[in-house]
């Protein structure tokens, strides 16, 4: 009997290797975390797996063209446990522990943009793309890990169809506050990242405000730039360290800072014109650039805080803080008219929750509140001062939930 030979083509042999490395199409535990894809909002990525794929066929292996230095971004919410240059098999990669035992992985990294110990929000950049360590060419190799073991990957609340391409919905708002309507009290304000992102201000009544600013990739800060008594929309570009600040139809552009430190803005010397600044969470250390390109440095709580800033005794020249979003508190800041340097600390909101804080009374001295990411939430403390014993609380819904 002669032998019959089957040949196809060959995307028809790469289908059918695909399909016979991809894990069991059985259904298995969704993670506790809500993963999303690991780039920026609306990014259409192809994820693909093989037989003896290491360390685990779960790892995805992600694509798309001319993707050398594309930005790679935080899946989840959570803590950097590893920033790595140089490991020979993953090469430059991240680790983000998510809680829960869970933890997600980026290798083959061209940069690292993130620091041990680093509490990261989803959405926030980590590293772009390259071929570092053991890589064949550029790719995202991508784990979900529970107790560090690879999991099968879920995005979007659904398990990934492994060597599909998808769409990230990695699009989420990040809370501010700012007096960009008519001064004190402030407004809530969102940061929704997109290709063209915008910030969304807060009228009660009205549609949002919408000023377009920035990218899915850039950081979100807001002051006043020219002293009119309003604020202003600013961006920080993480891999690159500038900021782009803009005021009426006027955009102003400097770099300041190292990649992966955290915007922060106030008006240092009560001058009424704010200057930037950064948070650097290797060293637990706030940069306040002066308007003359001096450069104030403040120690001021460890790796994993959050930064915030505020006038929190009223004297018109902007004090520094810090959030534990593992604890909810805040430790704030302020020198005193004798130089005298004093904190304290203020309980409020849940673990998980992000830190705003603006003037919510009128009063011109900023309060400290809390945004709810599952529930957009803004939760506001209103007191004389934002470290009095009694406080009365606001909650209101504004944003998008994660």
């Amino acid at each position: 009997m002669p032998r019959v030979v089957l040949r196809l083509p060959a995307c028809a042999l790469l289908a059918v290797a695909v399909l016979a490395a991809t894990p069991g199409t059985a259904a298995w535990a969704a993670p506790t975390t809500d993963y999303e894809m690991p780039f920026p909002c609306g990014q259409s990525w192809t994820g693909t797996t093989r037989s003896g794929h290491s360390p685990s066929v779960r790892s995805i292996d992600w694509n798309r063209v001319d993707d050398v230095d594309d930005a790679v971004v935080a899946a989840a919410p959570g803590v950097v446990t590893t920033a790595s240059l140089g490991s020979r098999g993953y090469g430059n990669y991240v680790v983000v522990d998510h809680g829960s035992s869970e933890s997600s992985l980026y290798a083959h990294l061209a940069t690292v943009l993130v620091s041990v110990g680093q509490r990261v929000d989803q959405g926030a950049q980590l590293g772009t793309l390259g071929a570092t360590g053991n890589a064949t060419g550029p790719h995202l190799h991508f784990e979900e890990r529970l107790d560090r073991a690879v999991q099968e990957a879920w995005f979007h609340g659904g398990a990934f169809v492994y060597g599909t391409t998808q769409s990230s919905a990695n699009c989420v708002d990040v809370p501010l506050a700012g007096d960009f309507v008519d001064g004190a009290p402030a407004e809530l304000v969102v940061y929704r990242r997109a290709a063209r992102s915008e910030f969304r201000v807060q009228r009660p009544g009205l549609e949002p405000m919408v000023l377009r600013l920035g990218s899915a990739t850039d950081e979100p800060v807001v002051g006043d730039w020219d002293g009119d008594g309003k604020a202003n929309p600013g961006v920080r570009r993480p891999s690159s360290s500038t900021f782009v600040l803009k005021a009426g139809g006027a955009k102003t552009m400097l770099v300041f800072g190292e990649p992966g430190d955290a915007p922060v803005a106030g008006d240092w010397d009560g001058d009424r014109r704010w200057e930037v600044g950064v948070w650097r969470s290797s060293t637990a250390q706030f940069l306040q650039r002066g308007a003359d390109g001096s450069v104030l440095t403040v120690a001021l709580g460890e790796s994993g805080d959050l930064p915030v800033t505020g006038d929190w005794d009223g004297n018109g020249t902007t004090d520094l803080g810090v959030y534990d979003q593992s604890t909810a508190t805040f430790t704030l800041r302020r020198v005193d008219d004798d130089g005298l340097v004093w904190t304290a600390q203020v309980v409020f909101g849940d673990p998980g929750d992000l830190p705003v804080v603006g003037d919510w009374d009128g009063n011109l001295k900023t309060d400290v509140g809390v945004w709810d990411p599952a529930t957009a939430t803004f939760s506001e403390r209103q007191a004389p001062t934002p470290t009095a014993a009694r406080a009365e609380r606001s909650d209101v819904a504004f944003g998008r939930p994660r």
